[in-house]
C-alpha cells in the first residue's frame, strides 16, 4: 500500500472504497479536555454531511483534522487516491496582495500551479526547444483540467455569490469584509472539488445567497462536509448528519429535522417503558415514511428519499443533549396600545439608515424586522430598547407592556467581575419577594448552568454563556414584548431549537431580527422591512415574502440611489 505525505497520512485505499475519505481511529485531547476518543467514520461520495454538536464539541476541529490543519494524537485521515480537497478559509486577510478573481482561481492548487508555469515559461527571452516541448505538456494538462475556461466560471461563480463584476479585479485588501467571505466560499466552490469542506458558509450572507448556495450544494454529486448553526440550510443540504457528542462522532441518515425529531421520539420511547416493542417498532416505522414522502419534495429528493429508505430503526438512537428550558411567561396581557411607532428616522454622517418609519403593533403580531443594512436593525432596536435617543420622529410603548431586550451586542452588560448569580441578582424586578440563590439557580439551571457554574465569574463568559445569562435575565422579567436582535448568535443548535419552539408558543409580542430562516419563518406572521426611503408592512410568512417577485421589485426600488 503507497502512502504520500499531506500533513496527515493520506493512505491510497482499495478500488472498492474509492470516492471517499474516512477517519480512523482519531484521537485529540488538549491536556485533560478530551475531544475525540477513537473516532471513526466514513464519507462516501454523492453524500452531504451536516456535523452538530454543542458549542465547544469539536465540530470545527474536526474539519481541521480532515483537512491536515490540525494533527490529531492519534489516528489518521484517509483519502481516495487522486481525490481533490478544497476547504472554506477564515482567513480574511490571507490573500489581500491577490485580486478577487485571482483568489478564486487559487481554489484549484493544480490548475493555478499551472498558470503560474505557463505564464512563467512563455514569458522567457530565450524560448528553447525544449521549453516548447514542456509548453505542450503544460497545455495538455491545462485543458484537462479546465484551464481554457477558467476565468469564465470563476466569474460566473463570483457574479452568482453577490459579487458584481466591477470587484473581480480590485486586489482582496480593496474590498470589504462581506465581499472577502463570499470570494473565500466561491474559492472553495471552484473546480469542482472531490471533496469539499465547509465551516459555516452561510456568515454573513442574504437569503437570496443562501438560497443559490443551498440550490448549489443540493445537486452537488461529490462529497460535501458543513458545520453550520443554519437549520434550513442543513435540511436544505444534507442528507447525514454526524453528530459530535461524549467524544464520538455518530452518522445517521436524514437531515437536521430529521435526526432531532427522531432523537425525540426515541427518548420518549425510552422513557415509556411500558410501550410494547411492536408499539415502538410502528410509530418508528411511521416517522420513517412521513419522512420519506417528505424528502421526496426536498431539494435533494432523490438521494435523501434513497438514503432514508435505506435506514433500519435500529440507526434511531435517542439523543443525550440537553436543552435549555427557555420559557417566558407574561405577569399579564397586552392591551389594545401596544406600540404605535411615527416617522421614526435615523441617519449616520454618511447615510441615511431609515426614514419615515411608520407602524402600529397589534394584538398577536409577531414581526421579523428586516434591512438590507445590518446597522439599521441594531440600532432601531436600541431605539425602542431606549438604548438611543438621537432620533428624528416618535413611538410610544403602551401602559400595559412589559418588554425585555435581547441585544445583538451585549459585552457591556458584562464588564465586571460579579459571578453570574451576583450578575443576575441585579435584574430582579423590585415586586419581586424572597429572592434567595434556590431562586436564582432557577433562572439559570433552566439555561443549563449548574453546580458551581453559577460563579464563574462574567468577565470570562463565552459568547454562548452570556446569551444564556441574557436569557435568564429576560425570563425573570416575566415580559409580554420580546425585542430580539440576532437572538441565534453564539448559541449552539439544541439552544436554537429550544428558544424557536418557546416562540412559537410565547403568548405575547415578539419583535425579531434573525438570519436564521427557520426561527423567522416559523415564528413570525409579519414582515417589516426598514428602508432609507419608508417600510414595508405585510401581513404574510417570510418564505411568502422573499418570494415575491413584486416585493422584490418594490425592495430593490425602496434601497436605490
Amino acid at each position: 500500500m503507497n502512502s504520500t505525505k499531506i500533513r496527515l497520512s493520506i493512505v491510497l485505499l482499495p478500488a472498492k472504497l474509492e470516492n471517499m475519505i474516512s477517519a480512523n481511529n482519531i484521537s485529540l485531547a488538549y491536556g485533560k479536555r478530551i475531544l475525540f476518543d477513537e473516532v471513526n467514520i466514513n464519507f462516501t461520495k454523492g453524500n452531504c454531511y451536516g456535523i452538530i454538536g454543542a458549542n465547544g464539541a469539536g465540530k470545527s476541529t474536526f474539519l481541521k483534522i480532515l483537512s491536515g490543519e490540525v494533527q490529531p494524537n492519534k489516528g489518521s485521515v484517509d483519502i481516495s487516491p487522486g481525490e481533490r480537497m478544497a476547504v472554506l478559509k477564515q482567513n480574511q486577510f490571507e490573500f489581500d496582495q491577490w485580486t478577487v478573481l485571482q483568489t478564486v482561481l487559487m481554489g484549484h492548487k493544480r490548475l493555478w500551479d499551472l498558470m503560474q508555469e505557463r505564464e512563467a515559461i512563455y514569458a522567457k527571452p530565450d524560448f528553447s526547444e525544449e521549453d516548447g516541448n514542456k509548453a505542450a505538456q503544460l497545455e495538455e494538462e491545462f485543458g484537462e483540467k479546465g484551464g481554457y475556461t477558467a476565468d469564465s466560471e470563476a466569474a460566473a461563480l463570483l457574479s452568482s455569490l453577490g459579487v458584481e463584476e466591477a470587484l473581480h479585479y480590485l486586489s482582496m485588501s480593496e474590498v470589504a469584509a462581506p465581499i472577502k467571505v463570499r470570494v473565500l466560499l466561491a474559492q472553495a466552490l471552484f473546480g469542482n472539488p472531490d471533496i469539499l469542506l465547509l465551516d459555516e458558509p452561510t456568515n454573513g450572507l442574504d437569503v437570496e445567497t443562501i438560497g443559490w448556495l443551498e440550490d448549489f450544494l443540493a445537486s452537488y454529486e461529490n462529497i460535501v462536509i458543513v458545520v453550520s448553526h443554519d437549520r434550513h440550510f442543513l435540511d436544505a443540504v444534507c442528507t447525514h448528519v454526524a453528530d459530535v457528542d461524549r467524544q464520538k462522532i455518530t452518522t445517521y441518515t436524514g437531515n437536521y429535522t430529521f435526526w432531532y425529531e427522531s432523537s425525540l421520539l426515541a427518548s420518549r420511547q425510552l422513557a415509556d417503558k411500558n410501550k410494547k416493542m411492536e408499539d415502538r417498532k410502528k410509530e418508528l416505522l411511521d416517522f420513517i415514511a412521513r419522512f420519506s414522502a417528505n424528502a421526496a419534495k426536498s431539494k435533494q429528493a432523490t438521494s435523501r428519499k434513497k438514503a432514508l429508505d435505506k435506514l433500519v430503526i435500529e440507526e434511531i438512537k435517542p439523543s443525550s443533549r440537553k436543552y435549555p428550558g427557555i420559557i417566558f411567561k407574561p405577569e399579564r396581557n397586552v392591551g389594545d396600545q401596544i406600540l404605535s411607532i411615527e416617522n421614526l428616522s435615523y441617519a449616520t454622517e454618511d447615510r441615511v439608515l431609515f426614514k419615515n418609519i411608520l407602524f402600529t403593533v397589534n394584538k398577536t403580531d409577531k414581526i421579523a424586522i428586516l434591512s438590507k443594512d445590518a446597522t439599521a436593525v441594531h440600532i432601531f432596536f436600541e431605539i425602542l430598547a431606549g438604548e438611543r435617543n438621537n432620533y428624528e420622529g416618535s413611538f410610544t410603548w403602551g401602559t400595559t407592556i412589559t418588554k425585555a431586550y435581547l441585544p445583538n451586542e451585549n459585552t457591556d452588560y458584562f464588564k465586571t467581575d460579579l459571578n453570574i448569580i451576583d450578575w443576575l441578582r441585579q435584574y430582579v424586578p423590585p415586586t419581586t419577594t424572597d429572592v434567595d440563590e434556590i431562586f436564582l439557580r432557577g433562572y439559570l439551571g433552566r439555561m443549563l448552568f449548574s453546580g458551581d457554574e453559577v460563579f464563574k465569574k462574567c468577565n470570562v463568559l463565552s459568547g454562548g454563556e452570556k446569551v444564556r445569562c441574557m436569557v435568564s435575565k429576560m425570563m425573570l422579567q416575566n415580559p409580554n414584548v420580546l425585542l430580539l436582535d440576532e437572538p441565534t448568535n453564539h448559541l449552539d443548535l439544541e439552544s436554537i431549537q429550544a428558544f424557536n419552539e418557546n416562540m412559537i408558543d410565547f403568548n405575547g409580542i415578539v419583535l425579531i431580527s434573525s438570519h436564521d430562516h427557520t426561527f423567522v419563518q416559523s415564528v413570525c406572521n409579519r414582515i417589516i422591512e426598514i428602508t432609507p426611503k419608508g417600510c414595508i408592512d405585510k401581513l404574510m410568512s417570510f418564505d411568502e415574502y422573499i418570494t415575491d417577485p413584486k416585493i422584490k421589485e418594490l425592495r430593490d426600488s425602496m434601497y436605490a440611489q
